[in-house]
């Protein structure tokens, strides 16, 4: 294919994103509603959802909110379903939900905060995958959203890293078994950004600090900077990028 000089677009395309009611995954939400794609909101509370698709469709764009829990298997079905009766092929996915509720020494926590990390941050992906799978045609795009922190030592946050480090892992594998099919897998690990799921990290002016003073743009991140790549990944543009993982962390990990 010949390079195009024309924008990026999703024009036609429906775009499942989870963790869509705020932070990193609205901002992914909106920036590909923009673009021209019908996305589908995710996440387990349906107000929050409603009212980032209501200010979508004000905006011009289409927009359909489903409360669900992705680590249930049922509601990730009941998901998929929707999205297909509503808008017909589902041509993206973003594996964005994610969930930390242990801040501390990886050998201090307790088995409930284990479970829960695993079941959201990697069984949530993995069974949105497999059924987002199931009805994808060629061309389809998977865009798995894990962390600087899956990429090296993760002090405070070891178990959360590690399960960022296993989704990078599965992009991967993915990545391999699907592309026969016509279904690119790719990753964004992104470094510090500002959302209320990384409020701990913001708020401790030691380690907000840190990260800024090591990072050659001087800033930490806003969930709109993740979403030009998501987008980019979830496009056209991108058709020979699989396997891979865009570090979007203003430099932080370059040094």
């Amino acid at each position: 294919m010949p390079f195009m000089t024309s924008e990026i677009t999703l024009n036609g395309k429906t775009i499942v994103i989870s963790g869509a009611s705020r932070g990193i995954g609205e901002a992914i939400a909106r920036a590909a509603a923009t673009v021209g794609a019908n996305v589908v909101l995710a996440a387990r509370k349906q107000e929050g959802l409603d009212t980032v698709a209501a200010s979508i469709g004000e905006q011009g764009g289409s927009a359909l909110a489903v409360a669900c829990h992705m680590g249930h298997p049922d509601e990730v079905t009941n998901l998929f379903a929707k999205a297909k009766d509503t808008y017909g092929a589902v041509h993206g996915l973003v594996n964005n939900a994610a969930t930390n509720p242990y801040f501390g020494p990886i050998l201090g926590i307790e088995e409930p905060a284990f479970d829960k990390t695993v079941e959201v941050n990697l069984k949530g992906p993995l069974l949105a995958s497999r059924a987002f799978v199931e009805q994808a045609t060629s061309g389809a795009s998977i865009v798995n959203i894990a962390s600087i922190s899956g990429m090296r030592a993760a002090p405070l946050q070891g178990v959360y890293g590690m399960t960022k480090a296993a989704l990078i892992s599965m992009t991967q594998t993915m990545a391999h078994e699907l592309g026969p099919i016509g279904v690119r897998v790719n990753a964004i690990s992104p470094g510090l950004v500002e959302t209320r799921f990384a409020s701990t990290l913001i708020e401790n002016e030691d380690l907000l600090k840190h990260m800024v003073d090591r990072s050659p743009v001087g800033r930490h991140g806003q969930p709109d900077d993740i979403a030009g790549a998501a987008v980019y990944l979830l496009s056209d543009a991108a058709t020979f990028m699989t396997g891979q993982t865009m570090v979007v962390d203003g430099g932080f990990i370059s040094g």
